[in-house]
């Protein structure tokens, strides 16, 4: 965003440009943040429940992946996911986990996020997002009540299907065929 004379007053929203720039001056410093709908969010911290769920989901879902001989894995880092928004998902199944910059949304087959502290953005906010951008399945992994929240069906600006699995029960992803990892333990 460029300010100048003309500009008149009220909110403005960042775009993605002007959070990367942000973040290359350093302005955040050590903290971790996400852009969401023009709004930065800086991140909680990350307790070992949260820390737990998403590497074992990770290494779950890594594994599934290469036993189908797929061609996504099981990633963590940002997604260029509109002008406005650049969420950092705990769990990303891309096409392109490696190069520079944020994981082109094109790549993305499914987002995961771990909810201990976070569940209403995760459950709304973010549902508005990734729907909106178009990523084909979205989970959210609710630690508290130990169930994970699984979306699909892109419709707007929100998943039309919903279904929720259990902790201990396997989950299977309603848009990568064959994809399936157990709960347990998570």
């Amino acid at each position: 965003m460029t300010l100048h004379e003309n500009l008149a007053p009220g909110k403005y929203k960042l775009t993605v440009d002007d959070y990367l720039h942000l973040d290359e001056t350093g302005v955040f410093g050590p903290h971790r943040t996400e852009l969401l709908d023009g709004d930065i969010i800086v991140m909680n911290a990350e307790y070992r429940p949260h820390g737990w769920a998403r590497d074992e989901l990770a290494y779950r879902l890594r594994r599934a992946l290469e036993l189908l001989g797929s061609d996504l894995t099981a990633t963590s880092g940002s997604v260029h996911a509109s002008g406005h928004d650049m969420p950092m998902p705990d769990i990303t199944l891309t096409r392109e986990p490696r190069g520079q910059g944020a994981i082109p949304l094109a790549s993305v087959a499914l987002v995961v996020e771990i909810s201990s502290t976070t569940l209403r953005r995760d459950t709304a906010d973010k549902v508005a997002i990734y729907a909106h951008a178009g990523i084909a399945e979205y989970w959210v992994v609710d630690v508290n009540a130990r169930v994970i929240h699984q979306m699909w069906n892109v419709a707007g600006d929100t998943y039309a299907s919903r279904h929720d699995v259990a902790f201990g029960d396997p989950i299977e992803a309603s848009t990568i065929p064959g994809l399936k990892v157990e709960t347990s333990d998570l």
